[in-house]
């Protein structure tokens, strides 16, 4: 690995400490009752509501359709999730130091799993909150399931569920681009370094030949 991609590497890991700080995930809910609308926030290590009181006003709805509450205490993801994220830093700024293409490989291959199976497990989590109903709810409707959208918008009942990736996601999304880029350039470096030899090798039998 030359200067740049070892830059862009420690740069990548250096820029995923700010999603200790921001939020990953927001899911807004509007209704005519809540024309300002209320949501929550996913962070690394909890679940938050946008405005003081919008998480618990939301587990008070879901109460009445058959939802679990949404505690953030008990959701094992949040307690795993920083340290995850932890790791890939150290061992994304360990890669930047040794140079060694191989790690790189290794952390840019482990960066990709670990986003998919984030997406996988957060769509799983919102699956799990949406058809796990209490059969004595308030409100039943038969065949009625309120899992939001993982990316996008979803009616339900008179509400609209909206899911989008806050600053912390975006953050994750270009840390592994730039680890993506430094990969890129290190693999056209070795192709154009075998070119070139090639090149040299073939001109030299050619002087030898004549």
């Amino acid at each position: 690995m030359q200067r740049t991609p070892r830059i862009l590497v420690a740069v990548a890991s250096l820029l995923m400490v700010a999603t200790f700080f921001v939020p990953l995930w927001r899911v807004n809910l509007h209704a005519p009752q809540y024309p300002e609308g209320i949501g929550m926030l996913i962070r690394l290590h909890t679940v938050t509501g946008i405005k003081p009181q919008d998480l618990n006003n939301i587990n008070g709805l879901n109460h009445y359709i058959g939802m679990k509450p949404i505690v953030p205490d008990a959701i094992p993801d949040l307690k795993v999730m920083p340290w995850i994220v932890g790791a890939l830093i150290v061992t994304g700024l360990l890669v930047a130091w040794s140079a060694r293409r191989g790690a790189l490989v290794g952390w840019v291959g482990v960066f990709a799993a670990l986003l998919l199976a984030g997406l996988i497990d957060f769509w799983r989590w919102e699956y799990m909150y949406g058809h796990d109903l209490a059969a004595d709810a308030i409100i039943s409707v038969p065949g009625m399931s309120y899992q939001p959208p993982l990316i996008g918008t979803k009616q339900l009942l008179n509400f609209v569920a909206s899911s989008w990736p806050d600053v912390g996601a975006i953050v994750l999304g270009v840390a592994f681009a730039l680890g993506c880029c430094a990969l890129f350039l290190t693999f056209r470096r070795d192709r154009l370094r075998t070119a070139a030899l090639g090149t040299r090798a073939s001109a030299a039998t050619t002087v030898i030949a004549t």
